[in-house]
């Protein structure tokens, strides 16, 4: 077999490869005589056709089919003779590939790009740190309470946070619409559960109160039939609640799960719940600008054929979000671009990470990823037989228990800088939602 590379362009190769007539020429035979020990052809006894009679009748597909596999078993050792990694399936251009000659072909390609890490030594991490206090249990606990509040019926008008019982109906045009009507429809003033001018309406309302409001639905209103439509709804108010906080006693622990151990033991179990949050947020944190520093650090040419399998996943994926199972038209490319690129770079770079330092699959890491998967659905034991019979559901959960440890010798590497804060500056908790105008 010859092999020349012929032109090489960024991170494209092209490839030509010569296979001897005299090899095409044996493995089309051999096919031949294979056949003719099983063809079945009419006038003939099995495995006694001729074959002569064989060639005649099979030559042209048995000279495609020896071809193909020919083309298949050089490449793969004119790429290890070239000491060159394929990012993709070459695109093959026939030479010659008559039956009796040579086989001749060219195959072109991108190749994996060489990488050069930059020294970890010199990037620099800060590792955010927390401490769960007796303050941000306290702070969980009233939240926990409010999430499960008491109402109690009073005689006065109805106000903000009260659970307002309300008979309505609501018309557009004078027309009744669908599910414009109810009897006994509860609402909490100020949750944004309904209308802003109903809501606004049944504030100062008292039990036996009516009145007509009219109010329009948002063009992005969810029922299309109703949405940015004026209508007039007439309400009557039937029960009015005031909200309060239930009682911290050992009813509202046990309506959390605890059985045993009282006030004392489920402030325990929210303090490990919060601790665990801090130390999932605290990876969460760290990995993402662990990725984001190799990122930024290591500027790769990255093979197209790599970058569109990624946009074609990303834009696949968004599809799929929004129900769609028979993908017909793609969405647009040029959203999915970026990330593609970077999902592609940070995947080389995790590679060579891996491959540079000799780190092979952790099981154990395996089996905890494989369990938190299974536990997370219905029928746990189930799901674990579906990933255990799937040899590409385990391959992901390798490859994602791989990426772990390859980030996790990087950040042995590096510069870390602890950086205190508070429970609520790392979570979150207690800060108000952003609202998008």
């Amino acid at each position: 077999m010859q092999v020349s590379l012929v032109s090489s362009n960024g991170l494209e190769r092209r490839l030509e490869v010569t296979v001897p007539g005299e090899l095409v020429t044996s493995r089309v035979d051999q096919r031949l005589k294979d056949l003719a020990r099983t063809a079945r052809l009419k006038g003939f006894r099995p495995g006694k056709v001729p074959l002569a009679v064989v060639r005649k009748q099979y030559g042209g597909q048995v000279h495609s089919e020896a071809v193909s596999d020919l083309m298949q078993k050089s490449f793969a050792e004119a790429v290890t003779q070239e000491r060159l990694r394929p990012a993709g399936d070459p695109r093959i251009e026939p030479l010659q590939m008559a039956p009796g000659e040579e086989l001749r072909y060219a195959a072109v390609f991108e190749v994996l790009p060489e990488i050069s890490l930059k020294p970890l030594s010199e990037l620099t991490v800060n590792r955010p740190t927390a401490q769960v206090t007796d303050a941000d249990i306290d702070a969980m606990i009233e939240s926990m309470r409010k999430q499960k509040p008491v109402f109690t019926a009073v005689e006065r008008a109805a106000a903000d946070t009260d659970r307002v019982t309300i008979a309505f109906e609501g018309r557009i045009d004078g027309e009744l619409f669908p599910g414009g009507k109810g009897e006994e429809l509860p609402v909490v003033l100020g949750a944004g559960a309904i209308l802003q001018e109903l809501d606004s309406a049944l504030h100062g309302m008292q039990v036996g109160e009516s009145k007509q409001v009219p109010a329009r639905f948002p063009d992005d209103y969810a029922a299309k039939s109703v949405a940015g439509k004026d209508a007039m709804f007439s309400i009557t108010v039937k029960h009015v609640e005031a909200q309060s906080l239930t009682k911290l006693d050992e009813a509202f622990v046990r309506g959390f799960g605890l059985a045993e151990g009282g006030l004392e033991e489920f402030r325990t179990q929210v303090r490990a719940t919060m601790e665990q949050e801090v130390a999932d947020t605290t990876q969460q944190r760290v990995r993402e600008q662990l990725l984001e520093l190799l990122h930024k650090a290591n500027p790769l040419e990255l093979p197209k054929v790599l970058v569109d399998e990624q946009v074609r996943d990303l834009q696949v994926q968004v599809l799929r979000r929004m129900g769609v199972q028979k993908v017909e038209q793609l969405p647009p490319r040029e959203p999915y671009e970026e990330a593609a690129r970077k999902r592609v770079a940070l995947g080389l770079i995790i590679g060579e990470v891996v491959r540079a330092n000799g780190l092979k699959v952790d099981r154990s890491r395996v089996e905890r990823r494989l369990h938190a998967a299974a536990a997370a659905h219905p029928d746990p034991e189930g799901m674990r037989r579906q990933y255990l019979q799937s040899r590409e559901a385990m391959g992901q959960l390798e490859s994602a228990a791989l990426e772990d440890q390859a980030l996790d010798w990087v950040l042995s590497q590096v510069k870390v800088t602890d950086v205190p804060g508070s429970f609520s500056d790392l979570t979150g908790f207690g800060r108000p939602k952003e609202v998008n105008s």
